[in-house]
């Protein structure tokens, strides 16, 4: 069975041909064209996606690995190719180096319990930025609780970005892992990811790489990068819900023991001892999410299609013109201005509420994301309740940031 996609565009995007590809996006709401800038909760679903998984529920949806019979075959076959797609994607060395998971969360989970059990000891640390989403600081202050650890933070400025000049003495305080954000879901800070990468692997400290908001945004080559583990969720960039992705060097994987134990994980088992299987299924116990794995291969060969170079263009363009079309509106206050950012645009305007103003919008058919994106120790240091975000895909226009200017300005008149 094969899910590959057969648009071709050799340059640029047709934009208005993509967004045909996009069924939800001729929804209307309240009356209105929905005028969908969430992106950066969740992406919307190609067609190609959305059918890829419908051919396999429908016509040869069983359990994978283990079967003799006819669709369970057929079912492991269209489940392992998606593994080989993502390694392609990323530039994995090897295939067995791509674990799945349920999403960024669990992967991050995954790695903080098992490196945390096998490495973390009493007085060792590990270090985050200020500006990471609750995922990637949650599961280290369980980590570093249980093990007698601290958790450490890399500061951030006002603008959004990090303060580098404090990364090689934190470093030298007993750091195990650095684990940051590539972009900030709250911000939309590009965070320079290479220079944590070369200071913390010229101490021997493995660094792990949340990329939920970089996947879609940015071409990511983790041997490029020399990053040590990397995690990611198939709905940022336009996949299933509830399917997800870490990466590790083969390395660390081999070092960790597993995250949690059941079928698939194991070779054999005796009530004296178990044994575990070899990678990747020694961390994916249980019934997988086959369909995830056909629906993420799906959305990889899509984004292929169009061209990773083109997306990049297309958004960076857009990025410009929403930034000088959002600092035109008087009393809009834009939190975060890093120099490098993508994707996310986070502002508040006058003394506004953000729910109320994302209402407001909400009733012009324009969907955005108030509140502190779970991001709440950022928002403490600006000292603020949470922001509106807007955050862009390569299947927005320009017409949608104006209508996005113009239902602020409605709110403006009618809030004050």
């Amino acid at each position: 069975m094969s899910d590959t996609v057969t648009i071709k565009r050799k340059r640029g995007l047709d934009i208005m041909k993509v967004r045909e590809d996009f069924p939800i996006l001729r929804t209307t709401v309240f009356g209105h064209p929905l005028v969908y800038l969430d992106n950066a909760a969740t992406t919307q679903k190609p067609l190609a996606v959305l059918e890829a998984q419908d051919r396999y529920y429908t016509t040869i949806n069983s359990n994978v690995h283990r079967g003799v019979h006819f669709l369970s075959q057929q079912a492991t076959e269209a489940y392992e190719p998606g593994r080989k797609k993502i390694a392609a994607f990323i530039h994995a060395r090897h295939t067995h180096e791509i674990i799945f998971t349920k999403g960024t969360t669990e992967s991050i989970n995954l790695v903080a319990s098992s490196f945390g059990r096998k490495f973390l000891q009493k007085g060792d640390a590990i270090l985050v930025t200020a500006m990471e989403h609750h995922s990637n600081i949650v599961p280290w202050q369980m980590i570093c609780e249980e093990r007698g650890a601290l958790l450490k933070v890399i500061p951030v400025n006002e603008k959004g970005e990090l303060v580098l000049d404090e990364l090689d003495g934190l470093l030298k305080e007993r750091v195990k892992l650095v684990a940051l954000n590539y972009i900030s879901n709250a911000l939309g800070t590009v965070n320079p990811v290479r220079e944590v990468l070369r200071a913390a692997h010229g101490m021997g400290i493995p660094v792990l790489l949340d990329a939920a908001q970089a996947i879609q945004h940015t071409e990511i080559d983790v041997q490029e990068l020399d990053v040590d583990f990397l995690a990611f969720s198939a709905h940022k960039i336009y996949g299933p819900t509830g399917f997800g992705v870490l990466y590790g060097k083969e390395e660390w994987l081999n070092q960790l023991p597993p995250y949690q134990g059941g079928g698939e994980m194991i070779k054999t088992v005796s009530f004296e001892k178990t044994v575990y299987n070899d990678l990747p299924y020694k961390f994916e116990a249980g019934t997988p999410d086959m369909a995830g794995s056909v629906g993420l291969g799906a959305a990889l060969d899509y984004i292929q299609s169009l061209g990773m170079d083109n997306i990049r263009t297309y958004e960076h363009e857009l990025m410009a013109y929403a930034l000088d079309a959002l600092r035109g509106i008087d009393g809009l206050r834009l939190i975060g201005e890093a120099r490098e950012r993508a994707g996310v645009l986070s502002f508040l305007v006058g003394s506004i509420h953000p729910f109320d103003l994302g209402e407001i919008l909400d009733k012009q058919g324009i969907a955005v994301r108030t509140g502190h994106h779970c991001a709440q120790p950022i928002m403490d240091q600006y000292c603020i309740p949470g922001t509106v975000r807007a955050s862009l895909a390569f299947y927005n226009t320009k017409s949608e940031i104006d209508a996005l200017v113009t239902g602020i300005h409605k709110a403006i008149q009618l809030l004050g």
